[in-house]
């Protein structure tokens, strides 16, 4: 496997309490990063996975942040924790980068799941995934109003995933 390093001629870094995550970073050659209190459940360091990553990227071009509390609720079919997960991702993870971005200068972030996993069927599909890519040298989100799958697909601007990291990146 070619590492970031190879492909895109940037440094990196990987948080994630799943093995699998870590595995593919390490093979992607990106650092790995522990984060105290990291667990991959409901229960996982949310902030602090956000203030590493803001400190990594002080040193590093790239930081792959991968929380699994959403999954792994939607894999036990229960809608009210997938929901706190995600609005303590979207609090605690999110809302603490974008505090911060003006620290980090010119800056690219891209949110969105590795892939949908809808409670009512327990297991993952190959659904298209809402994904938000904030640029800040256009201070803008080109009009969406929303973010959601129905959102994604009236915007028009659904980006295969095998094309999505060279779009974050400028290297189409």
């Amino acid at each position: 496997m070619e590492t970031y390093r190879d492909l895109y001629d940037i440094s990196g870094a990987v948080i994630s309490a799943v093995d699998l995550i870590k595995g593919i970073g390490v093979c992607a050659g990106l650092e790995i990063i522990d984060v105290p209190g990291a667990t991959g459940y409901l229960d996982t360091n949310y902030r602090g996975k956000a203030e590493y990553a803001l400190n990594a990227l002080k040193q590093r071009d790239f930081v792959y942040v991968h929380v699994e509390a959403p999954d792994e609720a939607a894999h036990g079919g229960l809608l009210e924790e997938k929901v706190k997960a995600i609005e303590d991702f979207d609090r605690e993870v999110v809302g603490t980068i974008v505090e911060n971005l003006d620290s980090l200068g010119d800056c690219r972030l891209l949110v969105l799941p590795d892939h949908p996993t809808p409670v009512a069927k327990r297991t993952h599909t190959s659904d298209p995934v809402p994904y938000i890519l904030y640029d800040s040298r256009n201070n803008g989100l080109n009009g969406v109003q929303g973010y959601s799958e129905r959102e994604a697909v009236n915007t028009g601007s659904l980006i295969p995933g095998c094309e999505l990291l060279s779009t974050l990146l400028e290297r189409n």
